[in-house]
């Protein structure tokens, strides 16, 4: 958990928020145990703007991983942030229920709440939803 999170506390130093002036920082780790960051990426519009798990999300899937065992997401003021609605339906796309969502709310890397993603969004729209085999 602790490597996790700092790996999301370093990709809040990329973070591009002008307006929102709140940094966040993701950092997933695949099924083969590879770490992606991803930070968040504001646009004057805001509708356009990328949350820093869909930037994580996005970066291991271009590289061609489809499962993630765990998720640590953090902002520059250590508040506990837990992923948005829309991010964790992303996360659902490829993560099981039981992968665990680290949420760092301290000075100390361990200070962290976890949640498993199915207790964030349960019943998730899923491939076999709509009848799709994944």
């Amino acid at each position: 958990m602790h490597d996790l999170v700092e790996a999301a506390r370093d990709a809040v130093d990329s973070a591009y928020a002008p307006y929102s002036e709140y940094a966040v920082g993701a950092a997933l780790r695949t099924a083969d145990g590879t770490v992606y960051t991803g930070c968040n990426v504001e646009n004057a519009n805001y509708s356009n703007s990328l949350h820093a798990e869909e930037v994580a999300v996005g970066k291991a899937v271009s590289d061609g991983h489809r499962s993630f065992d765990a998720v640590a997401v953090t902002s520059a003021a250590r508040d506990g942030v837990t992923p948005c609605g829309m991010c964790r339906q992303t996360l659902a796309e490829f993560c099981d229920e039981n992968v665990p969502v680290y949420c760092d709310g301290g000075d100390d890397g361990d200070e962290a709440t976890t949640y498993r993603l199915g207790d964030l969004i349960p019943d998730t729209i899923s491939p076999g939803t709509l009848g799709v085999e994944p």
